[in-house]
């Protein structure tokens, strides 16, 4: 990811300079892709299947405002991989039994068999032996639709870190809200509960269309 995160997030502030606009560092902040492992310093729950107070549902979901320019590198990979990319009707996980476990074993397995590296370049990849933030989220997407969880639950989230790093995660609906498979972590969160502040989201019904988070 690195410049190609770097170069949609200036994008982004020039057009919403009076109101997005926070520092100088949401654009030069984000030059590499998160990859040091979070589970250390990280006190968040683990493997939500609720989310506790009964938040509005509204608050479960990632929503976007307004489209806006997928990220160069991505769509680079959907020209390469048209069957990654593909339009289907929005769907959602039910998150208890079998789901929730196959998604949780897939999310270690993938997090374990993947060896953290940033990229030199701005290429986006799936089914690496090593990669960042995005190859992840990627190579999750991919295993998770071929065991047989619905492409258009899986959507891949563009965010900035607490450090300020640019950073790319799987994001999977289900029906206890939007939950996040972050490389940095085995726990599955939901999305509100996790240190980023999100920038841009995939649509769910075509992933070559993205979302401004709000």
């Amino acid at each position: 990811m690195n410049r190609d995160v770097a170069r949609d997030v200036f994008h982004e502030a020039v057009r919403n300079v009076d109101s997005n606009m926070r520092s100088i560092g949401l654009i030069f902040g984000m030059m590499l892709c998160a990859v040091a492992p979070l589970d250390s310093a990280y006190a968040g729950p683990v493997l939500m299947a609720s989310v506790s107070a009964s938040p509005p549902h509204s608050a479960l979901r990632m929503s976007g405002t307004r489209e806006t320019l997928p990220p160069f590198a991505f769509s680079r990979f959907c020209v390469t991989n048209p069957d990654d990319c593909r339009r289907y009707p929005e769907a959602e996980v039910n998150w208890s039994g079998a789901d929730r476990a196959l998604v949780t074993r897939i999310n270690t397995g993938i997090n374990r068999s993947i060896t953290p590296r940033n990229d030199i370049g701005d290429d986006w990849e799936a089914d690496v032996a090593a990669g960042d933030c995005e190859d992840f989220a990627l190579t999750k997407r991919r295993a998770l639709i071929a065991s047989g969880i619905p492409a258009s639950a899986l959507r891949i989230a563009v965010a900035r870190t607490a450090a300020g790093e640019g950073h790319a995660v799987l994001v999977i609906r289900t029906t206890s809200g939007d939950l996040v498979l972050d490389n940095r972590t085995n726990r599955i969160t939901p999305w509100r509960q996790t240190d980023l502040t999100w920038l841009k989201v995939s649509s769910a019904e075509d992933p070559r269309i993205w979302l401004v988070v709000r």
